[in-house]
């Protein structure tokens, strides 16, 4: 079992952690991106389908714009729950390892 900081940082399970977390970063980032650049292209692009009424005074737009928002929401809540629940007991098993 490795004691100091250096063969932490060394060792394939803090390597896997790192990669893990990258993996998990630049997904949410990602889908994030093609959800709000996907839904600017719309606007540039097809305004005449957002300007569509789903209701007496809404237009598809502004549903459309409340699903950007909340998708931006529960993927930072997404990330949160990751990473409070496995990667951090990760980090913290990690930490215990190194000697002070």
């Amino acid at each position: 079992m490795p004691k100091n900081a250096k063969a932490i940082l060394q060792s394939p399970a803090f390597l896997a952690l790192v990669r893990k977390k990258w993996l998990v970063s630049i997904t949410l980032t990602i889908a994030l991106f093609v959800v709000y650049y996907g839904y600017i292209l719309l606007i540039a692009y097809d305004k005449k389908a957002l300007a569509q009424k789903v209701g007496e005074y809404t237009t598809l737009g502004i549903p459309l714009g409340v699903g950007v928002i909340v998708l931006a929401w529960l993927l930072t809540a997404g990330y949160v729950v990751w990473a409070n629940g496995s990667h951090d007991a990760e980090v913290k098993r990690l930490r215990d390892q190194v000697q002070p």
